[in-house]
């Protein structure tokens, strides 16, 4: 027979007691209490209290006045915001250590495949200085019949803006779709005429990142890219801009030295995909069909492939190609670019390759010839540690050396908008070309040559001898070499 247990009242009554002393010692503490205690029993019966004091009433918080506190509240939000934005685009970078033996000229499918893209073989490239870039560019457009588009991020009125206006306008009247995309930043100049002669022709003019609460997030980050693709079929790439100054023949520094391509072949397709990634972010728009990429069949012997991606949570593309291929160079570097600021680890990767007996070169424009020198003084912080390391610095006097183009092994080049900085590596929207092609590479290593008849090469012993002041401008806009 089973027994059901039950309490008695004397045990609830004990119970009730433990639980009610539990109870008031947490509400209460033991000097808040007076006991009165009769001669029979030590039964405790509170008569005055005084409740704990509120934590947050002798907190931090509490000891602020009001506009002290919401401007500490308002402190808190922007630091939790920074450190949001941070975990968004913090990326680990690439270690520059690569065990490979192999030569550049083998290494296309691991270079395009680092760099998310794909290798196009069967290619004609065509090499354009200075002014003969615009040349093409002209005559490409004026025989557009299906679809002209064209991307740069600096663009002022002037001659050549007028002349490009007339001609993009010309070709819409005739029927031909013209899409336009220019940086909003590096476009501010570009004139109201020509914008309203473009919108008015029925031409697409899109603004890249304007300045807007919207774009608050991204307004640092610029559309750096000059491109143009005509018909799906042809296009061009390279660093001018539309400024006067691109005009001619780099001939002194009221003008500008640079270089760009013309491509036709597959990749193209490339070209035309990295013009629609900005194109679709600032209007939605996909376009499709033959009119912009048609079937292309091979016309040459050159590979290309395109870095122009920027993954969420992994180093942009542009970055990965210029640092990948100075690791495996086993003869030569030449490399020519108008902002060249490399970080500690690409400074180490240019200094390990020379002391491993590759030849490094390095052109950049002097300071004097500079559009920047601002840059140029932030770039000469580090030039001691790559002089040190045996690499040869050569600064161009005649005017400003926009072009920015690498040759490794006289096999493998690179052509493109993308400086050799972190503005451009971590920042900018860019576009680079890898090409194996020895004919190119050949050329873009006499150019280099032909340059330095107008260069002055640094010497490590001359350069550590620079005034105080030359050294404290280095060092004071070094700091805000991200920015510049």
């Amino acid at each position: 027979m089973c027994r059901r247990a039950c309490s008695t009242p004397d045990s609830l009554l004990s119970r009730f007691m433990q639980h009610d002393k539990l109870h008031m010692d947490h509400l209460w503490r033991p000097g808040d209490i007076e006991s009165t205690r009769s001669r029979a029993g030590a039964l405790t019966i509170p008569r005055t209290a005084t409740p704990r004091k509120s934590y947050m009433s002798d907190g931090f918080l509490a000891a602020l006045s009001w506009p002290s506190a919401l401007a500490f509240v308002l402190a808190l939000v922007v630091v939790v915001l920074g450190l949001v934005i941070w975990s968004i685009r913090r990326h680990r970078d690439p270690r520059l250590v690569i065990d490979c033996d192999a030569p550049i000229a083998e290494l296309l499918p691991s270079l395009s495949g680092l760099t998310q893209g794909t290798v196009y073989e069967g290619n004609a490239v065509e090499l354009l200085a200075n002014g003969a870039f615009f040349d093409a560019m002209f005559e490409e457009i004026r025989a557009a019949t299906c679809s002209v588009h064209f991307e740069t991020f600096l663009w002022k009125d002037g001659v050549l803006g007028t002349r490009l206006v007339d001609a993009l306008v010309e070709r819409r009247r005739a029927g031909v779709p013209v899409r336009v995309l220019v940086d909003a930043d590096g476009g501010k100049k570009m004139g109201e005429d020509a914008a309203r002669r473009l919108r008015e022709a029925g031409c697409r003019l899109e603004m890249h990142h304007p300045s807007h609460v919207r774009h608050i997030g991204v307004f640092n980050e610029r559309d750096h890219r000059k491109l143009v693709v005509v018909d799906g079929k042809v296009a061009l790439v390279g660093g001018h801009c539309i400024v006067d100054s691109w005009l001619g023949d780099g001939q002194d520094r009221k003008h500008v030295s640079d270089l760009g391509v013309r491509l036709r072949g597959p990749v193209v397709h490339a070209v035309q995909g990295a013009f629609s990634e900005n194109w679709v972010e600032d209007t939605g728009e996909m376009f499709v069909g033959d009119a912009v990429f048609p079937p292309l069949e091979r016309v040459g012997e050159v590979a290309v492939h395109v870095a122009s991606i920027k993954p969420e949570g992994s180093p942009p593309a542009v970055k990965i190609l210029h640092h990948l291929v100075v690791c495996v160079a086993r003869k030569r570097i030449r490399i020519q670019n108008p902002y060249f600021l490399p970080d500690g680890e690409a400074i180490d990767a240019l200094c390990e390759a020379a002391q491993r007996g590759v030849d490094v070169r390095v052109m950049v424009p002097s300071t004097e010839a500079s559009d920047m020198p601002m840059v140029q003084h932030a770039a000469h912080r580090n030039f001691h540690l790559l002089l040190a390391g045996g690499v040869r610095i050569f600064e161009y006097q005649k005017c400003l050396l926009h072009q920015k183009v690498m040759t490794i092994d006289g096999a493998w080049c690179a052509i493109g908008s993308s400086n050799f900085d972190d503005r451009s590596f971590e920042t900018n929207d860019e576009i680079t070309l890898g090409l194996r092609d020895e004919a190119l590479a050949a050329q873009l290593d006499e150019i280099f040559e032909r340059d330095t008849r107008d260069c002055i090469e640094l010497q490590a012993d001359a350069w550590a001898r620079r005034g105080l002041w030359h050294r404290c401008k280095d060092n004071a806009l070094y700091a805000f070499n991200e920015l510049l």
